[in-house]
Order: structure tokens, then sequence, then C-alpha cells
């Protein structure tokens, strides 16, 4: 059995209709364009993109909206496609914010979308933060900081994640400018937000890149981006030197080969058994996302789940949830693995099934890598 990249893919029918007719832009202009002769090219755009990883269709499932916004073209292409959205007429600029609501449901490896800096705000305003999202360029303006260089460099990208590479995941800007003022020859330029994008310097515009890796700064960095982000939850603090130098940054004494317990930056717990852990967070898991769990990787092996650290039964990891699991790795660590998955070894085969899939690993200061974690029982080709 192979795990399969789960991709979301919105496609504005209408993005870029004004250009070639001299609109300088799309929104609230369709119709006029349309009769001035534009065609849409938007569907063309993606299908540029998506011709790179037509070799990756079996590793694919596909989930989009009706019609234009994705159906038809990745149907013709041969994709496996399933549609949550069903378009009533001419899509607008609620479809494309009502099937990014659908997707938030879908636990999804990465959306690509094809539109310009209005279907990137449209987006934005619905997505949250912690979904890998990246744009085919097909409109007229492209400020946003979250699309591929050329709709090839998009599906360059996409094969990447497919072929097992260590891409990073930064926050890039979303921009809009004011097409009306534009019209009238006034650039007025607005920053709206931030979205997750894969940060590929080759292939994606306008995105940061971090720095040369230092053992003892990446950790550093990586207990930063932990502490940074711990509230009121409780954090279970698995295993290894990793999770320990996120324990030294905040002062606290840690278990090396244990798992502690850590609330509002304090310990309430070390070197918990399963039981333990079970019994103190039980009040706690009653609550949605609660309960955070930390952990690691062993190096040059790959495992999270399973060696070293059995006090996280799969009983407590099922309360916890996929989405409340915080891997931290070097990329020094990573790359090490040769592209070889993280590997779940829970005891519990359905649980590790459900494990599977792709991961945001946390490798600095507000700095990820999109990671595989596998069942070790699931025949994966990492091509």
């Amino acid at each position: 059995m192979t795990i399969r990249f789960r991709l979301g893919l919105i496609i504005n029918p209408f993005a870029g209709l004004g250009g070639s007719v001299a609109l300088k832009g799309s929104d609230g202009v369709a119709d006029e364009a349309l009769s001035r002769g534009a065609k849409p090219k938007a569907h063309l755009r993606m299908q540029q993109a998506l011709e790179v990883i037509l070799p990756y269709q079996s590793k694919i499932e596909i989930i989009t909206a009706s019609g234009e916004m994705g159906e038809s073209l990745a149907k013709s292409m041969g994709f496996d496609v399933r549609v949550v959205h069903k378009v009533k007429g001419r899509s607008e600029a609620s479809d494309t914010q009502t099937m990014a609501k659908h997707l938030l449901d879908e636990s999804l490896d990465l959306l690509l979308f094809a539109g310009g800096d209005g279907t990137a705000r449209d987006i934005y305003s619905v997505v949250d933060e912690n979904m890998p999202v990246l744009g085919v360029p097909a409109g007229v303006k492209i400020h946003s900081g979250v699309y591929g260089i050329t709709p090839h460099a998009s599906g360059m990208v996409v094969k990447m994640l497919l072929d097992g590479e260590l891409v990073s995941l930064m926050s890039a800007d979303v921009m809009d400018i004011d097409e009306v003022a534009f019209r009238q020859g006034t650039v007025r330029a607005k920053r709206y937000g931030e979205m997750l994008v894969p940060a590929e310097p080759r292939f994606i515009q306008a995105v940061k890149m971090g720095g040369i890796e230092s053992d003892e700064l990446v950790l550093a960095d990586i207990a930063a981006e932990v502490i940074e982000n711990m509230e009121d939850e409780l954090f279970i603090m698995g295993s290894g030197s990793t999770v320990a130098a996120v324990m030294s940054e905040m002062g606290l004494e840690n278990t090396l080969l244990g798992v502690d317990l850590v609330q509002e930056q304090q310990v309430i717990g070390s070197d918990l058994s399963a039981q333990q852990l079970l019994a103190m967070t039980q009040e706690s898991c009653v609550q949605e996302s609660s309960v955070k769990l930390v952990i690691t990787l062993i190096g040059g092996q790959g495992h999270i789940l399973g060696r070293g650290n059995q006090q996280l039964s799969s009983e407590l990891i099922k309360r916890v949830g996929k989405d409340n699991i915080i891997i931290l790795a070097t990329k020094t660590k990573l790359k090490a693995l040769e592209g070889r998955p993280l590997i779940v070894d829970s005891g519990d085969p359905e649980l590790d099934k459900d494990l599977c899939g792709y991961y945001r690993v946390v490798t600095g200061f507000h700095d990820y890598v999109m990671y595989q974690v596998a069942n070790p029982d699931l025949s994966i080709s990492n091509t």
C-alpha cells in the first residue's frame, strides 16, 4: 500500500482574464473582459503545473470543486479526483472561499491553486496558518509571495514534495492592489497577511530563506519556536536531546530518556509512565487542542514513536490527536535519512496507518520542513 499525497486543487477560471484586453486585472470586470474577446487561460496555467507530476498519478488524490474550478481539468488528465464542492452557475470569489473551507477538513498535504492576488486573498481569508499552500500564477498581477515563478515551477515544487526532498515551509506575504486605482494609473498595494508556503528559492518568488545550520544555534532556534507557541495547554515532552534543548531553554529539569509533563512553562510531572500520562492528561484531553505532544526522531533511524518512548501509548496518542503532535528535528538529521520516511511503530497498526502522511517538522525559528511519516508495514517507494 502506498501513502497517497492529498492535493487540494482550486482554479479561479477567470483569473487573468482582463490582462489581454487591457483591463489590468479581473476583479469585477469578467463580463467586460469576455465581451472584449478575452479567453480564460487559468486552466491552461494549472495544466502546465500538473503535467510535471503526471508520472505520480497513482500516488495522488486530488480533492477539488466541480467543473472548471478543478474537476474537469484533473479528470481529463487522468488523476483520481474527489469533488467536495458543487459550483452552481459561473464560479465566484465565494466559491473559492467555500471550497477552501471544505479543504480545511481534508487533512491536505498541499493546497494548489491557480489565480492572482485576488484569489490568494480569498484563500487567505479562510485557511488557517498551518495549511501549506502554493499558487500557480494565472492572474494579471502577482505581488504576493505565495506563487511559483511560473506554472512549471509550481509543479516542480510539488514534484519535490512527492520525491521526498527537504522542502522548507515559510510564511509569505499575501499582497494585493486596488485595481480601480490601478486602472487610473495609481499603484496602491496593501499587505493582507501571510500564508504558509514551500520555501524553495529556485521556484518560489519572494520567500525568505534561513541561514547556515549550526547545531547549537539551530537547537536554540528550535527551542525558541516551541516556547513562543507555548500557552496554557499541557505539553508532553518526549525523550531525546532536541526536546531536552527546549527544556533547557526554559530552565527546566529534563528527563533525557523519559517523558515529562509541562504546563505554563513549569514541570508538573517528571519521568512519567504510560498510566501516569493517561491519568494526568485525562481531564485536559476532554477539551479540544488542550494537549500537545513534542517529540523528535532517533538519528539515523527516523523513528518518532515506538523507540525509546513507549510511555507514549497508543491510547494517549489517540487522545492527543495527529494535529497536536509537534515534531522537532535539525535539517542535518533529516538529510541523514536520505529521503527515508520518519517511522511510527506505536504497536497499534490502525493508529500507525492513521498517523501516516506529511507533517510540518520544526527545524528552526519560524522555519519548517514538510516530511513524510510512514507505517513500517507499508510498502513505500521513495523515488
